[in-house]
């Protein structure tokens, strides 16, 4: 299956998905207006006030992400008995009906994040809410509510905004009763003590938090992988998830657990507006598809492609599934056209692959319509090396060999074509008949050429032996050929 036939089944799984969300819920309020003047009484805009809108924050935009991929939600948190909480309690039953079980504090006042923007940016925040932990019933009653729609549902999410829902004990009560029941547990983190997350699957820290948690650096990959083995070291998580701004995403495992140790993930964004809310989004969306039955690395990957949608929109954003799938497919046509590059950039690639012990195949052709015969030409050719680079003949040097009426495509689709196939890493056009001189310019390590051709005429092949290398002749598909294509489409 490819990547995005995989994709596109991962997130068909998150409509049969159950996610408890627990954390502290709050209310973003936005006031929208316009700035004409500065305050007489003092050197500050004034705000001549044309809308408001609310809507629900921290954990209850957990929930709001959750629901917009279609998966059942169930959020426990807790409001105040005030005007605030009774919006909270609207909005969420708005989202998740009977399943948004809100307690009630009441000598806790609901949380209040107040935004004030003109021409879309913001010129003040007010904050009102308490951080003191929850009475010991109320804590209690988050414990037992949260465990108890557990045991209908695939994961477990912690919003942790430290606003004192999530205490210590309460978190260390709630992850075990999460392991008990076999369900793996994502958190978004708040704070330095990353150990009162002992027991998670999966911990979503920003670069910012997680220099906080370690005191390390985290300004390059290496940097980071280590602050993020430090926190598993440290915490006994199984994985570390940190997001990193306009760098994408960094997944950390335990040793010895599942899959890649570690797997950066690139930014797939393409303007930012606004990063708030984008660390719920992550959470939401990575406890959904863990729910979903997808493995960490291709949670991550929905995550990944989820934060870049929400950041390009204002304010707390959900991304919905649709958005996610033609991010994806946007993502993947964008790095389609960067794998085809002009010799310099080859040598540079070539360069650092070697650099990493990675071995250089190389294989060349016209490729003007493409067909099995040359896809299974392509995945043999894959097979002999750790990286494959297509030399393509250019549209002159197709002309000369093939004759007038080819190539029937440019050789910029022909390009765009093959750059999109999985097995080829890196495209190169030549205007040469042969790839004689970008053979001996790359020097491969493999020479691949389809089993018509003796080895004594594979062009470049005493080159590559001369050098070490080996010279690979590939299995034919029968009954394929562009020629015969073309004749067939003319009869």
């Amino acid at each position: 299956m490819g990547r995005g036939s995989e994709l596109a089944a991962d997130l068909e799984a998150l409509a049969t998905a159950r996610v408890v969300a627990v954390g502290d819920v709050m209310l973003d309020r936005y006031v929208y207006g316009t700035v004409e003047r500065i305050s007489p009484e003092a050197p500050i805009p004034v705000l001549q006030i044309e809308r408001e809108a609310a809507m629900l924050g921290g954990a209850g935009n957990v929930l709001r992400n959750l629901t917009a991929l279609g998966v059942g939600a169930d959020l426990v948190a807790v409001i105040g008995a005030d005007a605030a909480g009774r919006e909270v309690a609207a909005l969420a039953a708005a989202e998740a009906g009977e399943r948004a079980r809100l307690l009630t504090q009441a000598d806790r006042p609901t949380t209040i994040k107040e935004r004030y923007i003109a021409a879309g940016q913001q010129l003040l925040r007010t904050d009102r809410e308490s951080a003191r932990p929850l009475a010991p019933d109320t804590a209690a009653a988050v414990i037992a509510t949260a465990s108890a729609a557990l045991a209908t549902a695939g994961a477990l999410v912690l919003s942790d905004y430290g606003k004192g829902v999530l205490a210590p004990a309460t978190l260390s009560d709630l992850i075990a009763a999460a392991r008990a029941a076999g369900r793996p547990v994502v958190v978004d983190p708040k704070g330095r003590d990353f150990g009162i997350y002992r027991g998670a699957t999966v911990i979503t820290p920003n670069r910012r938090e997680l220099h906080q948690a370690t005191g390390l650096p985290t300004g390059d990959d290496a940097q980071v992988v280590a602050a993020c083995q430090a926190v598993i070291a440290a915490t006994g998580v199984a994985a570390v998830l940190a997001t990193r701004s306009e760098k994408g995403m960094t997944l950390v495992r335990a040793a010895g657990g599942d899959g890649e140790a570690v797997r950066h993930f690139p930014a797939v964004a393409r303007e930012v507006f606004d990063v708030s809310g984008a660390g719920d989004t992550v959470a939401a969306v990575l406890a959904a598809a863990l729910a979903g039955g997808c493995d960490l690395a291709r949670a991550a990957r929905l995550a990944n492609i989820a934060a870049g949608i929400v950041v390009g929109k204002r304010g707390t954003a959900v991304a919905y599934p649709g958005e996610i799938l033609r991010a994806h497919h946007a993502a993947d046509l964008s790095a389609a056209e960067a794998k085809v590059v002009e010799v310099g950039g080859l040598l540079e690639h070539a360069e650092r692959w070697r650099r990493a012990g990675l071995s250089v195949g190389f294989t060349n052709g016209c490729f003007d319509l493409l067909h099995p015969g040359h896809v299974s030409l392509l995945r043999q050719a894959r097979a002999t090396c750790d990286r494959l680079v297509v030399g393509l003949n250019s549209d002159a040097s197709v002309r000369r060999l093939k004759g007038a009426g080819r190539p029937v495509q440019s050789e910029a689709a022909r390009a765009a074509v093959m750059a999109s196939l999985a097995d080829v890493d890196l495209v190169v056009i030549f205007a040469e008949d042969t790839p004689l001189t970008l053979i001996e310019t790359l020097a491969p390590d493999v020479l691949v050429k389809g089993a018509d051709y003796a080895p004594d005429q594979v062009v470049g092949a005493d080159i590559v032996r001369r050098r070490g290398g080996r010279v690979v002749l590939a299995a034919l598909l029968a009954g394929y050929s562009t020629t015969g294509t073309i004749a067939k489409l003319n009869d």
